[in-house]
């Protein structure tokens, strides 16, 4: 049976009787480690960490990273806008994004930076910015992810400019005079370092033909093990392997380039859960499923029924100490949709893989592991009207703080007419 991460039993109760289910649970403890192990990537000379806020963007864990001296890479003029509202300083925060900010103007004469995503979006900024210094955004030809979806490069993902067009980004540079002084090259959230490693060599390859490029950022995709199967990014490792290709640009184009790293899912994803009431127990006959239904579901983590992602499950029973045997159940979602499920097959949304439980009984609590990164940030919010969960951050056993309260259905409909 799989073991709960940094809640105990009697904790879970806890918040379920005195807080309320759906809620998450995020611990201050497991997010500092995953924060300190980050700053100490290893580097050639200088180097900057941001933490990709799409992960999860609640206003008290920017604030947390940013004293722990963590920088902050937003993915829309609104992102970056939310983080300055946190009092994250302007100069602090790099803007990647598929969409041109609509406040760009102010954004950029407030000091956020910016990272130049096409060749259009690099027009733009030329032609309100002329003569200054840019950043732009490389797709290197190659691609990492454990799905299509989740698969940011290569010839398949129109991320960034495509690394062939080179000659094009220096044609709209000189129209406006651009400096081009920053490179940002990212391929996806793939398992596999040595691809990594290999678009980070590819990535100075490029910068070499870049002569004013003094700062290069690699993005993130750092594998995080949700399941008991997968395995860790080392962050130690991959920095150590690539640290000779900086020396060795260095001593050929005379550069000391300043590294940047944006991990999200490595930061968060396992120092939050996200707990759930047990409302109904059915089943479909001898030949069918035994099903665990839920209080929550694709409005607060879709990662299962968008990408087949699995995250361990664990059943909490509300009354302690009686022995239970275990089953295999489908555990099914709150909203009206069959795809509502936190029990797929492995990377297959469409298929159903039962999971081997403990015996459940409604009133019983489910652990949802592994639920920090793209879980809050990224649900279908509201569908069926389900008002957004809340919250909590957890600073020592049995200490708990709203950092996020429960929405009400009055907040939800406020701006209709």
């Amino acid at each position: 049976m799989e073991k709960l991460s940094f809640l105990t039993e009697e904790e879970v109760l806890f918040i379920k009787n005195h807080y309320s289910t759906p809620i998450f649970v995020y611990d201050e403890q497991v997010m500092y480690q995953r924060a300190q192990e980050v700053l100490n990537f290893p580097h050639a000379f200088s180097f900057t960490a941001r933490f990709a806020m799409k992960a999860l963007p609640t206003r008290r864990i920017l604030q947390k990273f940013h004293k722990w001296g963590l920088h902050i890479d937003a993915s829309s003029g609104y992102e970056a806008e939310r983080a300055i509202k946190a009092g994250i300083p302007p100069s602090h925060i790099q803007i990647t994004a598929q969409q041109i900010p609509v406040n760009l103007r102010h954004l950029i004469e407030q000091g956020v930076l910016y990272n130049a995503c096409s060749l259009q979006q690099l027009k733009v900024y030329g032609e309100m910015f002329p003569e200054t210094e840019v950043s732009v955004r490389i797709n290197p030809g190659l691609g990492s992810g454990s799905s299509n979806r989740t698969n940011v490069g290569g010839p398949s993902a129109s991320f960034g400019i495509w690394h062939e067009y080179l000659h094009k980004v220096y044609e709209v540079a000189h129209t406006y005079k651009l400096k081009v002084t920053g490179m940002h090259t990212h391929i996806g959230s793939g398992s596999d370092p040595e691809v990594w490693i290999h678009c980070a060599h590819l990535a100075l390859e490029t910068a070499g033909k870049m002569p004013d490029v003094q700062r290069i950022s690699l993005g993130g995709g750092y594998k995080v093990a949700r399941m008991p199967d997968e395995k860790t990014a080392n962050l130690k490792e991959i920095g150590n392997k690539i640290l000779p290709f900086f020396y060795e640009f260095e001593k050929k184009h005379g550069r000391q380039i300043h590294l940047e790293i944006e991990p999200g899912t490595y930061l968060v994803a396992n120092a939050g859960v996200l707990l759930c009431s047990i409302i109904d127990i059915v089943d479909t006959g001898p030949s069918g499923y035994r099903f665990i239904k839920i209080d929550s579901g694709m409005t607060e983590n879709v990662r299962p029924s968008m990408y087949g992602a699995l995250h361990p499950l664990i059943v909490v029973p509300f009354e302690q100490g009686t022995p239970r045997s275990e089953y295999s159940y489908i555990v099914s979602g709150h909203c009206c949709e069959s795809g509502d499920i936190f029990t797929p097959q492995k990377g297959d949304p469409e298929s159903l893989e039962p999971r081997k439980l403990l015996e459940a009984k409604i009133g019983d609590v489910l652990v949802v592991e592994g639920a920090g990164a793209y879980c809050s940030s990224q649900s279908c919010k509201n569908y069926n009207s389900f008002p957004e969960c809340g919250e909590l951050l957890r600073t020592a056993p049995f200490k708990f703080e709203w950092i996020r309260k429960h929405q009400t259905l009055e907040q939800m409909i406020q701006n209709e007419l």
